[in-house]
């Protein structure tokens, strides 16, 4: 995933924007296929042993801090974190976000969290048009309402047990703070490198997490260290990836891509935990995968 330093100079030829287009599709394909990899294995690591989301977050910074160093020193530039404060808005309202997010799963439940959050991909399109100078195009559009209302279905987000609540109204202030964390990482690329990009969430979520981990200390077994740290990997891999693409991918494109984590996240839940679906459930991959396909492959 190596990279230039941008120039903001538009590709001359239409053969290398496609060139740039596809390289970025490619790694937002496999920044989705990583993060999937990562929530199996968080899920697994609940059957080995019980670990405090706290901790959990701390290990998967700490990881991604560990990859920044390994593959990017020369790149990497620690000061700009200081330095630059919106590479500090991006770390801070990341970690904010994640907290958030986590916080929604435990009062609405994993499927409206999910899918309530996942509509900054349309709230993040239309915040692009107004910052960013993006187009909102009308494939992109039918391509984001149908991912999410087949979210809406695999994740059952409006069954008969779901009541509004105020969590609600939380979950969509998470939902704008992830799409702000997108339009601030395409405005980043103009002057920061994607492993400093990448290292404001891991040395800004440190603060956030790392004194509650403090706080509630509890023992961890050896295995239980093992999936922690290879989910953390997958986060890392994940998330350099998401960071690289945004270079080549507008907002609404790349994050309607991420769609496909819940899709894959389920997949995974009928190959590995023998969880079964309904048909409504079947229906709504389906229209996800159709969603951000119409998207990817329409130029």
């Amino acid at each position: 995933m190596s990279e230039s330093r941008p120039t903001n100079v538009p590709p001359t030829t239409a053969s290398a924007g496609s060139t740039h287009h596809t390289r970025g599709l490619l790694l937002m394909v496999l920044s989705a296929a990583a993060f999937t990899a990562n929530v199996l294995l968080i899920r697994a690591l609940g059957q080995v042993q019980s670990v405090n989301v706290w901790l959990i977050s701390c290990t998967r910074f700490m990881v991604g801090l560990t990859l920044i160093f390994a593959l990017y020193r020369r790149e990497f530039q620690p000061s700009h974190l200081v330095r630059n404060p919106k590479l500090a808005v991006r770390g801070l309202v990341g970690s904010i976000g994640v907290f958030g997010y986590y916080l929604t799963v435990v009062h609405l439940g994993a499927g409206r969290a999910t899918f309530i959050n996942n509509t900054y991909v349309i709230m993040g399109a239309l915040m692009a048009v107004v910052m960013l100078g993006e187009r909102f195009r009308p494939a992109l559009a039918t391509g984001g309402l149908a991912a999410l209302a087949g979210l809406a279905l695999l994740t059952n987000a409006f069954g008969a047990e779901a009541h509004a609540n105020r969590y609600d109204l939380l979950a969509v202030f998470v939902a704008i703070a992830s799409a702000y964390v997108v339009i601030t990482i395409r405005q980043l690329h103009a002057t920061e490198h994607t492993s400093t990009i990448f290292a404001a969430q891991c040395a800004y979520g440190l603060l956030v997490c790392a004194g509650p981990a403090v706080w509630h200390p509890e023992p961890v077994s050896l295995t239980a260290w093992a999936v922690m740290l290879t989910a953390g990997v997958f986060a890392g891999i994940g998330q350099l990836a998401m960071t690289r693409s945004f270079r080549d991918l507008s907002v609404a494109e790349g994050s309607l891509l991420q769609m496909l984590v819940p899709l894959g996240t389920a997949i995974g839940g009928a190959v590995f935990f023998a969880e079964h679906f309904a048909l409504y459930e079947i229906a709504g991959a389906a229209l996800i995968l159709a969603g951000t396909a119409f998207t990817a492959f329409r130029k």
